[in-house]
């Protein structure tokens, strides 16, 4: 049991990080062209860590699906 909490703690985790980079994308690009040069730059950086992060919440969704099945 303590096992799946951990889980869920780390799915909510993984939930807010994606959210957080979502809600980073809504806002758009800056007025100020060296700010815009710099969100432009982590753009990619972004992609990466969101990509990473959803490849690791699906992971764990299936760890806790597996679990829900045992029980």
């Amino acid at each position: 049991m303590k096992h799946q909490t951990e889980l869920m703690n780390k799915r909510d985790e993984l939930r807010a990080r994606l959210k957080a980079i979502e809600d980073d994308y809504k806002r758009g690009l800056d007025a100020d062209s060296e700010e815009r040069a710099v969100q432009l730059e982590n753009a990619e950086v972004l992609e990466g860590i969101a990509r990473v992060t959803a490849e690791e919440l699906e992971r764990i969704e299936k760890q806790l699906s597996e679990l829900d099945k045992k029980l």
